[in-house]
């Protein structure tokens, strides 16, 4: 445990780039597929990314992390070679992701980001035990909303639009 009072804080950027899920026999992207493979893995081992890291970071203060990003693929023979590894066939994502592999014949800059989550930040410095606590309209912890009753009836016009249909028990009341 941490001290009352003390402050720690860690910046990981030692993240692999995928996990292996037992479940389904493939890897998984552990940030998402479009974060960057370390260029060092990806020289060493340009056919097999599989245990590669990824350039993705995590900001931790006091155990919670209060921000996270990553730097993203730029380039279609990198994001082919991900797609790859997680199990897409080239058919699969050129349907998924066509537009994107396109884009980046046209020339896409090296990018990235970093999201702070201000609440947990918040939460930590206000010494609360929930997020719910600080944040302005908390939703319970089966996702209701007190404040706006959501989420709320579905009309069968709205199930219709979207071509859906509902085996929920019809509401009494």
């Amino acid at each position: 445990m941490i001290p009352n009072g003390a402050h720690a804080v860690l910046w990981i950027t030692e993240f692999p780039m995928f996990e292996f899920n037992e479940d389904e026999g493939r890897h998984e992207a552990m940030h998402h597929p479009f974060t960057a493979p370390n260029q060092d893995d990806a020289h060493a081992n340009p056919n097999d990314l599989t245990n590669a890291r990824a350039i993705a970071y995590d900001l931790v203060y006091n155990g919670v992390e209060i921000g996270g990003g990553s730097l993203r693929i730029y380039r279609r023979d990198v994001q082919e070679a991900v797609f790859s590894a997680i199990g897409l066939t080239s058919e699969e994502a050129e349907n998924k992701f066509g537009y994107l592999m396109e884009a980046f014949q046209y020339g896409a800059p090296p990018h990235g980001g970093l999201a702070f989550g201000l609440d947990r930040l918040v939460m930590m410095l206000a010494g609360a035990r929930s997020i719910r606590d600080v944040i302005a309209f908390p939703k319970t912890a089966n996702g209701a909303c007190l404040l706006t009753e959501a989420p709320g009836e579905v009309s069968d016009a709205q199930y219709a639009e979207l071509h859906i249909k509902s085996v929920a028990p019809a509401n009494e009341g």
